[in-house]
């Protein structure tokens, strides 16, 4: 089920940097990932030198590889991702984003939670290191993701997955 963000005169959640850096790079670096090509890694790139500047986009892009790599090996499932641009967020993603904000906020229990639904046991502590080292990446750089009660984390997890609609 997709998450409409709200929008219109208030400022959707993709509108704030350190969000539509989380979003933006997991769908570019997952399409590079899905189709074998080098565009949409090109395409995050240039949407973390030009937020960031060269050398912090650098440092910060390679820690979203880093953790999309590591969480693409430890799915549960194929991971699935909205199209570039889409102002709506889907199940996987909503976690995905969740958990970075967690750790960014030391949330301790939304992130263990976020997951616990994501990946394999197996995968669980080395997926945590490479999403905390994106999370330190992005504070660092004044990038701070809002908190996301785990209410509403919960509440996200308990809604089907649907069909892989990359």
């Amino acid at each position: 089920m997709a998450i409409k963000l709200p929008c219109g005169n208030r400022t959707c959640l993709l509108d704030r940097l350190p969000e539509r850096l989380v979003i933006d790079g997991y769908r570019y670096w997952m399409a590079g990932y899905e189709t074998g090509s080098i565009t949409p890694w090109e395409l995050a790139w240039s949407l973390f030198a030009k937020e960031l500047g060269p050398t912090d986009g650098r440092v910060a892009l390679s820690a979203l590889t880093c953790w999309v790599r590591t969480f693409r090996t430890w799915s549960h499932e194929p991971r699935r991702f909205f199209p570039f641009q889409c102002q709506r967020l889907c199940r996987d993603e909503c976690l995905a984003v969740s958990l970075i904000a967690a750790l960014q906020h030391n949330d301790a229990a939304s992130a263990g939670f976020c997951l616990d639904h994501l990946v394999e046991p197996n995968g669980r502590s080395e997926t945590e290191k490479t999403a905390d080292g994106l999370a330190g990446s992005l504070n660092d750089m004044g990038q701070t993701l809002m908190p996301v009660p785990y209410a509403v984390i919960e509440d996200i997890a308990a809604r089907p997955p649907r069909e892989h609609f990359h």
